[in-house]
Formats: C-alpha cells, structure tokens, sequence
C-alpha cells in the first residue's frame, strides 16, 4: 500500500511516531544546545552574545509570564487538592498565593523566591492584581442580588444586622488591648478600632455562594435565608467601609464631612439613577459585547471617581456592580464572560501580593496565642450576633446556628479589606499577618461545621 492510499491511523502507533520524529528530536536538540557546547572554544572576538540567558531572565515580560505561570500551577493544584478535603477550592488557591511569599515558600528557598519575585517586579504585580480585584468586585455586585430579599427582608435586615453590629463591637473592644502594642504610629485609635471592627464583621458572599452550591443548599430554606442575609450584610459593610475609609484619609473634620457627602452623593446616583436605567434596558441579540464594553467603560470610571473621592477604587467598581444586577441579561452577561477571567486569571495574582506583604519575621512564636484569640473573638462574634437575632425571630435554634455558621465565611472579601487598610498604614506587619489567618481560618471552618451540625441533628432527630 503505498503512501497516497494509506488511511491515517490504520495500523500505525502514532503515540510512537510522534516519540520518535518529535519528541526525541526536540530533545536532542535542547541537550545539544545546552550541553554539548561546554567544551567548544568561543571565538576570539565576539562583540554581542547572541541568545543570552541574562537578556532573557532581565525581560520584564518574561518575568511576568514565569510569576503568573507559576502562580496559576500552583493555585490550581491547591485548589484542586483542597476539594478532595470537601472545601471550596477558592480556599485552595488563597493559601497557595499566601505561601508563595517569604513567610513560607521563602523561609525555604530565599534565593528562589527573591529570584521569582524580585522587588522591581512587584509593583507592575500589585497593579495588574488590582485589576484583578476591580473586576472581581464588578462581578460580586453583580451577584448581590437585593432581589432575593422578597419575603425575607425585615428577618434579613434584622439577622444580617446584627452579625455585623456584634463582631463590630468585638473588634472595637479587642482593639482597646491590641492598639497599645499594634497600633501603627502615626494611626489614631479610632481609625484602628473602626477598621479592626469592620474587617471582624466582613462575611464573603461570593464564597458563600460557592459553599451553597457544592453543599447543594442553594434552593433550601436555610440557603435562602442565607444569601438574603449575606446580601444583605455584604452591602452594609462595604457602605460602612467606604465611609470608614474616608474618614480615615481625610485631614480634618471639614475634609472628612465633604469626602462622606460625595460617597452618599455617589452611592445615591448609582442606585436611585443608573441602577433603574439599567433595569429598563434590553440587550439585543448581537449587541453584547457592546454592553460588555460599557459596563467596563462604566466600571472603571467609577474606580477612577472613587479612588479621586479619597474612598479608594474597589467600591466603585462594586457599585457599578450592584447597579447593573437590576438587569437579568446584563447580570449574566458579566458572571458569564468577567467572571471566568477575573477569578482564574488575575485573583491568583492578588493571593501571591497578599502573600508577598506578610514579611517573613512578621509572625513570632507568641503571636500564636493572639492568632487563636483572633479566630475565637471573630466567630464568636459573629456566630452570637447572628444566632441569637435569628432565634429571636423565631428561627430554630439548630438552623440559627448553622445560619451563623455560614455567615462565619469571610473568604476573599475579607483578604480585599485586610490589603486595603494595609495599603492605607492601619495595620501592622505583624496584626496584618494574624487577621490574614484568620480569614483563612474562619472560611475553612465553615463546611466542617456544616457537617458536624448535619450529623448533630441527625442524632438529636
């Protein structure tokens, strides 16, 4: 038979051929490049190094493309090892980011890591991971559905209220011990207790969700009630964050008066203005990616409005977020195309720069008891504040109890807070490194509390 009436695949190995005409070639190829030169004199005069290893490794591009390579590897496997122990993957892929930087992965191999994230790189690094958060951002308004409220919205108000005043006074209380030994220097204590209550009261509604979702609860009573909570509690906090956050960066009572009536201003026209715009819109069938590019147009402006307003850049972008969930298609249209390249793309980005900030003497020995305090004044916290207004709303005590359990999830929303009063000096080195635990903690707490409230009523039923 010869080759012009020769089926492709009929009786040929092609696994095989491919070893033998490709593969072994290459790499005969790339060893002899590499090796088989040591012992060949160079030329006597050589003005350029053509190919040089140095031009490459100096390449700031090429960097970029190793750090985000290296990072997705291992965020990935993490993410996928930590679904074999029944968690979240996103929890997975924040504690691989945190340990890529010094305090572990560079304890172990310093020169590596100071290799792989030189100082040069970082701040090309910290700018593209914040574009990683701005569009995360975009895409959890999206998701924060006030819709679901219907039916639930005094047992809401009332829940998601409460887990958020009680850990807010928790914290407030802790930072009464904590300021003396961590308060930064030239940081007022207000400003510190008010930013170590809020960041104790954060509860992660995208992770939430996600939690919901591989637990199959997300149309169950108790889910429901939950994403209602959550909702509901996530827009408050960041409301009280935006106006924590401008008063803390303003200079004095005039500046701090005049930055929280452009954040209400602001607020008031996202949501009295452009979200019933927004619900009023059809997108026509070819006409998405015209709208895809305005909301980002849209999404971006607001950051830009937000960030000059003294409030930072994230909350404009979660409010045009929030704004353009009034509308089905829109809200789709964002989970569906930003969400896949914001969460898998560029959030592993902001992992490895929060775990590039925690400095490698930034936790000592002692610091494992104020962690284990941090853990427990935080889900007490919360867990307390919402059993008890769930249970005097007429809720049973067992599902009170698990409702608190999942609004005990801080997850990445609460990394986003952490980084942002460390970027505005309200928290130390230290202080940062123990509540970035604790929001690890608190999260990978949720699912087995889960179980072990599912097997607990099993056995009292």
């Amino acid at each position: 038979m010869d080759a012009g009436t020769h089926r492709p695949g009929s009786r040929v190995h092609w696994g095989w051929l491919y070893l033998l005409w490709a593969a072994l070639p290459l790499l005969a190829a790339l060893l002899l490049a590499r090796y088989a030169g040591m012992d060949v004199p160079a030329p006597v005069q050589q003005a350029v190094r053509v190919g040089s290893a140095a031009l490459h490794s100096s390449s700031p591009l090429g960097l970029f493309l190793l750090q985000l390579l290296v990072l997705l590897l291992v965020a990935k496997g993490a993410g996928r090892v930590l679904r074999w122990f029944g968690q979240p993957a996103v929890i997975g892929e924040m504690a691989a980011g945190l340990m890529m930087g010094p305090l572990l992965f560079g304890s172990v191999f310093p020169q590596l890591q100071a290799a792989l994230f030189p100082a040069s790189s970082l701040g090309p690094l910290g700018l593209v991971s914040q574009l990683g958060v701005l569009m995360f951002l975009l895409v959890a308004g999206a998701e924060l559905d006030l819709g679901r409220l219907q039916g639930r919205r005094r047992f809401a108000i009332a829940v998601s209220h409460a887990g958020i005043a009680v850990p807010f006074l928790c914290g407030v209380l802790l930072a009464i011990w904590l300021y003396p030994a961590h308060g930064p220097a030239g940081v007022g204590f207000t400003s510190f207790a008010l930013f170590i209550g809020i960041s104790l009261s954060i509860t992660a509604f995208p992770v939430l969700l996600r939690i919901l979702a591989d637990r199959d609860m997300t149309h169950s009573p108790l889910g429901q009630t939950a994403i209602a909570c959550a909702a509901l509690g996530d827009a408050t906090a960041w409301c009280m964050l935006a106006l924590i956050v401008a008063a803390t960066q303003a200079a004095g009572w005039g500046a701090a008066g005049f930055s929280l009536a452009c954040v209400t201003v602001f607020i008031g026209l996202m949501l009295g203005v452009v979200r019933p715009w927004f619900a009023r819109q059809q997108i026509a069938a070819g006409r998405e990616g015209a709208w895809l590019l305005g909301m980002l147009l849209l999404t971006l402006a607001s950051a830009l409005l937000t960030e000059s307003l003294g409030i930072h850049a994230l909350f404009g972008a979660f409010a045009a977020g929030v704004a353009a969930n009034s509308n089905v298609q829109l809200r789709e249209l964002i989970i569906n195309k930003v969400e896949p390249l914001a969460v898998t793309l560029l959030l592993p980005l902001f992992f490895a720069m929060t775990g590039l900030r925690l400095r490698a003497d930034a936790l000592q020995v002692s610091d494992l008891w104020l962690c284990l305090l941090v853990i427990a004044v935080a889900s007490a916290g919360k867990l307390l504040g919402t059993f008890a207004a769930a249970r005097s709303a007429g809720m049973p005590a067992h599902d009170s109890l698990r409702l608190g359990v999942l609004m005990n999830t801080r997850g990445l929303m609460e990394l986003i807070v952490l980084n942002l009063g460390y970027e505005l000096g309200l928290l130390g080195d230290r202080l940062f490194a123990v509540l970035v635990i604790m929001a690890l903690v608190t999260t990978a707490m949720t699912g087995p509390l889960l179980s072990w409230s599912a097997r607990g009523k099993g056995r009292t039923g």
